[in-house]
């Protein structure tokens, strides 16, 4: 039989979400940052040649330069003030996830609660100011010595604090979607980028087919193909193995025994999310853009490993492959401590049947986890590999599959989840108001 929730999830309509006026109001505002948001990407930094701009990314495309550009919503191809994007906010973060697990002093102060949490937040954004200052330095460098109308150390001074208060906004702008809108501020601020160059990266898949560079029966595979992998991707980051957990009945009062319930331990097959197939390809790109700076003077022996180690190439793929095996099982060691859930369990009287609580049950959290990690990886890796072959050999954008596939599928369907939760806590609030009344007539 289901339950009153289930009951009001299977109840939902157009006409719950027309009374929902809080939810109505918060996606208006979501959607009026993000709109803030794709204007400042057409802001141009000052003093920068577009020809020279454009004439530099298609000399060094399909490098880093391109998966930030598609996170940044065109905004590197552009050179405006949000071109760094949100991606030293999200370095930041990371660091700091991985410094509160290896810090004592970090630690403590996460298990603290709201206050803890606010000063890390804090120390984040100190970090990600520093990280955008030394990114936006680097970038200005390089900009005066290639694309400046007027080259010289003024122009590096404006660049440096036109992107970091660039970044800076944009981090504002998340953290106010999170709090009076919907979703993750972050995450959509990453998806509205993505899905906005999506148009382009069709039109350009059309061009190509007009001029018979690619043939109708492979667009069309495409096609089967996006949908198949968008299915894919739900089904997987749907997936969970779900642990039983019981609590032993006790005794309250004299005659009175309580407790004996029983709940699930949810583990997720992808524990590590996006972070793994963001972070192998920024390791393995950023050596290739570097080193294709300086391979035209450079010597032969660099143009060689730059050719080896190109895009779809088989040195790549298996380098690729390889980072995301690491970083999901290493970002999955990061967020999730069995040691700290098995002693969690152990101090509210829980535990896994068949297996004695304490270090016994911290190892066997550890044993299924490795196990849904290795399926997770090799999930990961699959659907990333598709776009570096359709890119490739089939000349098709990088916006089909991968990463940004990812992040698409994953905001989309954490978005839509909070909105659900919206509207099946304005149900529960109205039946609440209409029992009322009714107690009030009787």
């Amino acid at each position: 039989m289901a339950s009153a929730a289930e009951q009001l999830a299977a109840n939902m309509s157009w006409s719950a979400f027309g009374k929902a006026k809080d939810l109505q109001g918060r996606i208006l505002f979501t959607l009026s940052i993000l709109i803030v948001y794709r204007f400042g990407t057409y802001l141009p930094l000052p003093g920068i040649d577009p020809i020279r701009v454009a004439a530099l990314l298609e000399q060094f495309q399909g490098g880093i330069l391109d998966i930030f550009n598609t996170f940044g919503g065109g905004a590197i191809s552009r050179m405006s003030i949000f071109a760094l994007g949100i991606m030293p906010y999200i370095s930041a973060s990371i660091i700091m996830q991985l410094m509160t697990s290896m810090v004592p002093s970090l630690e403590k102060l996460k298990k603290e609660g709201e206050q803890g949490r606010k000063k890390i937040n804090q120390w984040t954004r100190y970090g990600t100011v520093i990280l955008a200052t030394l990114q936006g330095w680097g970038i200005a460098a390089g900009l005066n010595t290639s694309v400046a109308s007027e080259p010289s150390a003024f122009f590096i001074v404006t660049t440096v604090i036109s992107l970091v208060g660039g970044t800076v906004l944009l981090m504002w702008l998340g953290e106010q979607i999170t709090a009076r809108g919907i979703g993750n501020g972050i995450s959509l601020i990453i998806f509205a980028g993505i899905v906005a160059e999506l148009p382009g990266a069709i039109a350009q898949t059309l061009q190509l087919s007009s001029q018979g560079q690619i043939s109708t029966a492979i667009i069309l595979g495409i096609i089967i193909l996006a949908f198949a992998t968008i299915a894919f991707v739900v089904f997987m980051e749907r997936a969970q193995r779900r642990i039983l957990i019981q609590y032993p009945k006790r005794q309250v009062g004299p005659q009175q025994m309580v407790g004996g319930e029983s709940s699930h331990l949810p583990l997720k097959v992808n524990t590590a999310g996006v972070i793994p197939p963001i972070f192998a390809s920024s390791l393995l790109l950023l050596p290739l853009t570097a080193a294709s700076f300086s391979s035209a003077g450079g010597p032969e022996w660099l143009s060689t490993v730059t050719a080896y180690l190109g895009r779809g190439q088989p040195a790549y793929l298996a380098l690729y492959v390889a980072g995301i095996v690491f970083f999901a099982f290493f970002y999955t060691a990061v967020v999730f401590n069995p040691e700290e859930v098995s002693e969690n369990l152990k101090r509210h009287g829980g535990f896994i049947p068949g297996i004695r609580p304490g270090k016994r049950t911290a190892e066997y959290l550890d044993y299924v986890l490795t196990r849904l990690t290795v399926v997770g990886a090799a999930y990961l890796a699959l659907v990333c590999l598709l776009p570096e072959i359709l890119t490739a050999n089939l000349r098709v954008p990088f916006y089909f599959g991968g990463t940004s596939l990812l992040i698409v599928v994953s905001v989309t369907m954490d978005t839509v989840s909070q909105i659900q939760s919206h509207l099946l806590a304005h149900q529960y609030e109205g039946l609440i108001q209409r029992s009322k009344l009714r107690g009030k007539k009787r």
